[in-house]
């Protein structure tokens, strides 16, 4: 594929392909005789990896030492899934304090519909509404 084509597939510009190659977060990209990339699967399996982990909330820097652990081979294996361990709690602990704020959120909304309701409860019997 070229990189219009992972650029569009997985909604990233071909500046931030080429800045994930550049800083090693993908592997480098094989070129064909013309000099364009030619992404493969395995290419394409690691865009769509930084992707979602970025999509995540993971920094260029955790996924900078995954891809840097990974490269050393099956002997940093612990080191990944710790590394994952503790960004799935980061994780966690962001999706609760979004639910709690969306908890409130909602509260907020629904004061306002309940005075909403008053008012114009007050405005259908012409009385004064007082703010």
């Amino acid at each position: 594929m070229t990189i219009a084509e992972v650029s569009q597939k997985y909604q990233l510009t071909a500046d931030t392909l080429r800045y994930y190659e550049r800083i090693k977060l993908i592997p480098p990209v094989n070129r064909n005789s013309s000099g364009i990339r030619d992404y493969t699967e395995e290419d394409c399996n690691w865009v769509n990896f930084i992707k979602c982990m970025r999509g995540a909330g993971l920094s260029i820097e955790v996924l900078a030492e995954y891809v840097s652990l990974f490269q050393q081979g099956n002997q940093s294996i612990p080191a990944r899934k710790a590394l994952l361990l503790e960004q799935r709690r980061q994780l966690a602990d962001r999706i609760t304090e979004m639910q709690e704020t969306l908890k409130r959120l909602d509260y907020k909304i629904e004061g306002y519909e309940e005075r909403l309701l008053v008012k114009e409860a007050a405005l259908s019997n012409n009385e004064q509404v007082v703010e």
